[in-house]
């Protein structure tokens, strides 16, 4: 797929690893809507206007589906259709199995397995009609190997690789495309406040050695995009932690 041009739609996209890959996909001429549940600041669309792309900011709760709806809407009546959407939105509720509540384990799952749910039903409809597009979805290492502490976190991202594989299957048929992406350790503001000790402990579990960028996970997510022939992947970016 030739980005340029091309309507994205990014979860969750007002800091860390969303907002790398709106950076991303607008750098190589793709108009992008950025989203967050609450406020996306004037000043973080101002930064956008150098990629001379159109920049929508869509505030809504991705775990809503009448929400979701509304945001895919919205997109497709400013832009005229949404070609890709990466799902990308996530909170955690990190805490030890025994002390995790339903609350805790209920309301990681909804926000980072029924939003991506939410946003790819809302989306499909068009895309179908289209016969055309592209979904990522952003899953986790943890949905790979699980971490002490986050079992609904993990058992999120998990259910994230299920049902990408699961729609994959469902729409190769009208060229749409649906993949995933696992990253590992990626420097972000919650490793920087890591202790040292901590760090290094993270280190020693990654055969290179080094925490990832979310510019890293950006290149990815955009090679996903613009490959013809790959669905139903999940791509590991976590040097090397999850290798078999």
């Amino acid at each position: 797929m030739e980005l340029k041009g091309k309507n994205v739609f990014i979860t969750g996209s007002s800091r860390g690893i969303g907002l790398a890959i709106a950076h991303k996909f607008a750098s190589l001429g793709a108009n992008v809507v950025l989203n967050s549940r609450t406020v996306i600041s004037e000043d973080l669309l101002i930064d956008f206007s150098q990629y001379g792309v159109k920049i929508l900011a869509i505030c809504g709760d991705v775990s809503d589906n009448a929400d979701a709806k509304r945001m895919i809407e919205e997109a497709i009546s400013e832009l005229g259709s949404v070609d890709i959407l990466v799902n990308n939105a996530g909170i955690t509720k990190d805490t030890l199995m025994l002390k995790m509540t339903e609350s805790d384990f209920e309301e990681v799952l909804k926000v980072n397995l029924t939003g991506a749910f939410n946003m790819t039903q809302s989306v499909l409809k068009p895309m179908i009609k289209a016969r055309q597009g592209v979904i990522i979805n952003m899953s986790s290492v943890v949905g790979l190997m699980g971490n002490i502490g986050q079992a609904n976190y993990a058992a999120s991202k998990a259910g994230l690789i299920g049902f990408t594989k699961s729609v994959a299957r469902e729409v190769a048929n009208r060229n749409i495309r649906v993949n995933a992406i696992a990253p590992g350790m990626i420097e972000s503001d919650m490793t920087a406040v890591l202790s040292d000790k901590v760090k290094e402990a993270m280190l020693a579990q990654i055969p290179m050695k080094q925490f990832g960028q979310a510019e890293q996970v950006a290149d990815v997510t955009v090679f996903l995009a613009s490959q013809d022939y790959l669905t139903g992947q999940v791509i590991a970016i976590d040097g090397g932690l999850t290798m078999q």
